[in-house]
């Protein structure tokens, strides 16, 4: 069946995130210390301001009967689930009680916080799923959060419109002769096997796969004149600071290739400001270590880095092989090469592009840094893809940066 076909032009529907609805672990999350007094009435009243003006935050993902397409259904009734919480030394305990029990996203909100009160300051966490936002969305809704609570500053309404195919993206971000080729013999393949995943079978395996597979995580703190000395260096040597984290991960975990994401909501035709989606992409660096120093790997990583941007077919690969696969076929990629059903489609997808058969994979996900009177320091705990053996997560807050890092443990 053609997927674009009678389409309605209201509907938010899933295209480039479809990789992320039957995926395992496909959710992250921001842990803030906000410097203001706790007010418990107040901080319901700026979450539910918060979702007014995100209409994704009142959304479920519902299935059309007649065509199988999946979208973003908003919802009267949803309310974002707040629970207050007491020890905040044990909030990656509540952010692992969270992801253990898995996501249903037709069922539940793609927002949950949990707040830890104390006096003159609290803790807020915002755990997201995939396919509310992307890091830099989850970090805009933390810091409208606080500018709401603190200083009554009203969100500003954002309609979503997400990429629905490549007349969104950046000219030339179709794929390559031979990316066509792999993928249309992919679908032709997962057309002749003649089936689909429910999501009631998906759920049961996504359920089984978390308590199989720990994450562990840790937290480093890089600030002061350390920092400083990184980011005057990185200034001498005209590099950034993510093609240093890319040599960082390089010389530690001994490997030559990197996965980092990237915000394209400077290149995206549909992006809103303001607006809940994904508008990021991601791309490997691959660079072969010869006993560099990290300076040295770095450049070396950073001219990758400019000439995959040049390059849209380069940046925008992965996007435009979710625009060109059947979305049934990657609903069966995790649970086909991680799990028990029965699909040589999915099984080699999973393998062979997306990862899932090695699941060695080490990947970087920063977001950046921001300046705030009212966040004294935050957290980004990265989502753990299960193509991923390690992956780091890093924000800068007030010349603090703070690398969170999930580690994979399968247990044999």
């Amino acid at each position: 069946m053609n997927w674009r076909k009678n389409m309605k032009p209201d509907r938010n529907y899933v295209f480039t995130e479809r990789a992320h609805f039957m995926c395992p672990n496909m959710h992250f999350g921001i842990m803030a210390k906000i410097e203001s007094n706790y007010d418990e009435e107040r901080l319901i009243q700026s979450i539910d301001t918060l979702q007014k003006a995100h209409p994704f935050l009142q959304s479920l993902i519902a299935e059309e009967t007649d065509t199988g397409r999946i979208y973003y259904q908003t919802q009267d009734y949803l309310n974002i689930p707040v629970m207050v919480k007491e020890e905040v030394a044990l909030w990656q305990q509540h952010y692992e009680e969270i992801s253990v029990r898995g996501w249903n996203v037709k069922k539940e909100c793609l927002l949950k916080v949990a707040v830890y009160p104390k006096g003159s300051e609290f803790q807020i966490l915002f755990i997201a799923h995939h396919l509310l936002c992307d890091g830099r969305g989850l970090l805009q809704l933390v810091e409208e959060f606080t500018e709401h609570y603190a200083n009554g500053v009203m969100p500003q309404f954002a309609p979503e419109h997400v990429i629905q195919g490549l007349n969104d993206l950046p000219p030339n971000s179709d794929l390559p002769f031979i990316s066509k080729l792999i993928i249309g013999d992919a679908n032709r393949r997962w057309k002749k096997e003649g089936q689909q995943v429910m999501y009631e079978e998906y759920s049961a395996f996504e359920r089984a796969y978390i308590q199989k597979h720990k994450i562990k995580r840790e937290i480093l703190t890089v600030c002061n004149r350390e920092l400083e000395e990184i980011l005057v260096l990185c200034k001498q040597q005209n590099i950034t600071v993510n093609d240093w984290l890319i040599a960082k991960m390089m010389l530690e975990e001994n490997t030559n290739k990197v996965l980092i994401a990237a915000d394209i909501r400077n290149q995206t035709k549909c992006y809103k400001q303001g607006a809940m989606g994904n508008y990021s992409t991601a791309f490997s660096v691959s660079v072969k270590k010869n006993g560099e120093d990290v300076i040295t790997l770095a450049k070396r990583a950073a001219s990758q880095v400019i000439n995959i941007c040049q390059h849209p077919q380069k940046e925008m690969l992965v996007l435009a092989c979710y625009i060109h696969m059947l979305p049934e076929l990657i609903d069966a990629v995790a649970i086909s090469t991680l799990g028990d059903f029965a699909s040589k489609a999915g099984t080699f997808v999973g393998r062979n592009m997306f990862g899932y058969g090695s699941q060695n994979g080490y990947s970087i996900t920063n977001l950046g840094k921001i300046q705030s009177n009212i966040i004294a320091e935050a957290v980004f705990i990265p989502p753990a893809s299960p193509a991923n053996k390690k992956t780091w997560g890093v924000l800068t807050v007030n010349n603090h940066m703070k690398i969170c890092t999930s580690n994979l443990i399968a247990e044999r």
